[in-house]
């Protein structure tokens, strides 16, 4: 459970539809017809000072019952305007940013603390990755998380702490055998 400052926002990843090399062959896609269906949505809550929980889902808007059950009824909010964050206004004190305004206000009203958990993961996606399924784009939205959370700590403090919770975890029927599947 989240308490404090929290900031939410999505992100959303994969679904890349290239358009056609000939003009005439290309289609609009922005129509729900020409999209794919990998397309998903990262929805984070970052406490400041705290914790980072990711959450993958096929909308944003889905992001209001995450917030709902993750975090306590005292919590500040943090988002932008976008509407569905309408209904979390209710429930707690919230503060909204208009990024076609501004990005901060210069005394805290800014979600800059999640936007830079998304820099991160998409710098992850393009740069270490080159791709990731929609199928675990959870696990790797969880470990930018991880890292995010534990950037601070040094290097052999991060090594030593994913040693120990890799010896002490049993084995994972998610990842064991992952590289003879077939390719989604």
């Amino acid at each position: 459970m989240l308490d404090g400052e929290v900031e939410i926002d999505g992100a959303y990843f994969g679904g890349h539809v290239r358009p056609e090399n000939r003009v005439e062959d290309r289609v609009d896609r922005r129509k729900r017809e020409n999209q794919s269906d990998r397309r998903r949505v990262v929805v984070a809550l970052r406490q400041r000072e705290g914790r980072t929980l990711s959450f993958v889902r096929m909308s944003e808007a889905d992001g209001v019952e995450i917030a709902r059950a993750r975090m306590i009824a005292g919590a500040k909010l943090f988002a932008d305007e976008a509407t569905h964050w309408d209904a979390l206004e209710m429930q707690f004190a919230s503060t909204r940013i208009n990024h076609s305004e501004s990005y901060s206000d210069g005394h805290g009203k800014h979600t800059n603390m999640v936007e830079s958990y998304f820099s991160r993961l998409r710098r992850m996606v393009r740069g270490q990755h080159h791709f990731v399924s929609h199928k675990y784009l959870y696990q790797y939205a969880n470990h930018a998380a991880w890292l995010e959370d534990h950037r601070r700590r040094s290097n052999g403090g991060n090594a030593f702490a994913l040693l120990g919770g890799s010896l002490n975890h049993p084995v994972s029927r998610v990842w064991a055998g992952y590289w003879q599947r077939e390719a989604a």
